[in-house]
């Protein structure tokens, strides 16, 4: 069962509505509202996605540096120590295994953001193919334009929950309490893409059925890459 994701004009958008008659003009501005909605929150997604992924891959490249240093500095194996050479090697060899342990964290960061990424692959082939459907009328694509925009919304926030997260290293937070909200993010982030996947298999569905002949039906199960 799909969620319900709310879907929120801008003022401004809901300014010029109030001006305009009902009928096919004001559902054309409404569209358009709605398209140039998404495409500020996809940019979004993108920029912030990219921003994931140079982290990642800053830490991946990091990760062999710590693990080259850890394996130097076996504190068990290293005998005739002074007191002081050993509280030296012990602070850096735990600060290297936070180190490591925050690199743990960006593998299931990465994750997440592959997930997001797929989101918006997902919904540009869908909504790509459903606008050149001609069993679909113009108020249809514009209320899945909506659910689309519902949402992308809803996992570019728990995008944002990911950097509190990542900025968490800055600040105090506990291992757990990290792990809980990235598992937490992860968790709605499937969610979305679970969700968006459905609506558009019940939109091919609806399309297929609304088909006049079984050529058209095998036609658009060969667009939609349906079996």
């Amino acid at each position: 069962m799909i969620r319900t994701y709310m879907v929120v004009l801008p003022l401004s958008a809901t300014t010029i509505l109030v001006a305009l008659p009902s009928g096919a003009n004001a559902q054309v501005i409404i569209a358009e509202v709605i398209k140039a909605a998404i495409k500020k929150v996809v940019k979004a997604i993108d920029l912030k996605v990219q921003r994931l992924q140079n982290q990642t891959i800053w830490l991946q490249n990091a990760q062999k540096t710590v693990e080259n240093q850890l394996s130097k500095f076996k504190l068990d194996e290293i005998s005739d120590w002074t007191e002081r050479q050993r509280k030296l090697y012990a602070n850096y060899y735990d600060e290297l295994v936070k180190v490591k342990a925050m690199i743990a964290t960006y593998q299931q960061v990465k994750h997440l953001a592959e997930t997001q990424t797929n989101i918006v692959r997902e919904y540009h082939w869908a909504i790509a193919l459903f606008n050149k459907d001609n069993h679909f009328s113009p108020d249809e694509l514009t209320h899945m334009e909506s659910v689309y925009k519902g949402i992308l919304e809803a996992s570019i926030r728990n995008l944002d929950q990911v950097f509190i997260v990542t900025n968490s290293f800055k600040t105090q937070m506990s291992d757990g309490k990290r792990l809980e909200l990235i598992n937490e993010a992860s968790a709605k982030m499937d969610d979305n893409y679970s969700d968006l996947k459905q609506f558009n298999q019940q939109n091919i569905t609806l399309s297929i059925q609304r088909s006049q002949s079984a050529l058209e039906v095998k036609t658009l199960k060969q667009i939609y890459e349906v079996n």
